[in-house]
């Protein structure tokens, strides 16, 4: 189930630039993370073992998830800074959680594009920030491949 924001929160919403993917993107990442499963890296085991359009080279759904922070990437500093404008706050503390639900398939070929909002969440009993940021990966069929909200901390005012 997706995290949703608390009632009463202000959204920001955000939207990326297009990314086109290449089948070259897609052997670079199985490589680099190591997921040298014959889902990835064997065509003849994909061409006689999987069914439909996965009978071609696809992206691992780890790969789909690290695009659309990726993409958020360059814009992501103004949007924290819009959604904690006039909320005290001490430093960032790091990515504390990801949920996500991948939900179709990316290829060689699909251009894709991020959709989402952030939002505060309530400070915790030690005075934590916590801050979501939703994220939708979107192809150029309007198609969601992921859904995920990743979630980052900011340490309690004073901290650090």
């Amino acid at each position: 189930m997706p995290i949703e924001p608390p009632a009463g929160a202000t959204t920001v919403p955000f939207k990326t630039h297009n990314r086109t993917i290449t089948e070259t993107d897609i052997v670079t990442f199985v490589n680099v993370v190591g997921l040298h499963e014959p889902f990835f890296i064997d065509m003849e085991y994909i061409r006689v073992k999987m069914a439909g359009k996965h009978r071609n080279r696809f992206a691992p759904g780890p790969m789909i998830i690290s695009l659309g922070m990726g993409l958020l990437a360059p814009t992501v500093a103004g949007i924290i800074d819009k959604v904690l404008e006039g909320r005290e706050h001490g430093p960032f503390g790091g990515m504390t959680s990801v949920d996500a639900r991948i939900k179709a398939a990316l290829f060689p070929g699909d251009t894709v594009h991020v959709e989402g909002e952030a939002w505060l969440r309530a400070p915790t009993s030690r005075g934590y920030t916590l801050m979501d940021l939703r994220h939708r990966v979107i192809n150029q069929h309007g198609e969601v491949l992921a859904e995920f909200t990743e979630t980052i901390t900011f340490l309690p005012t004073g901290a650090g």
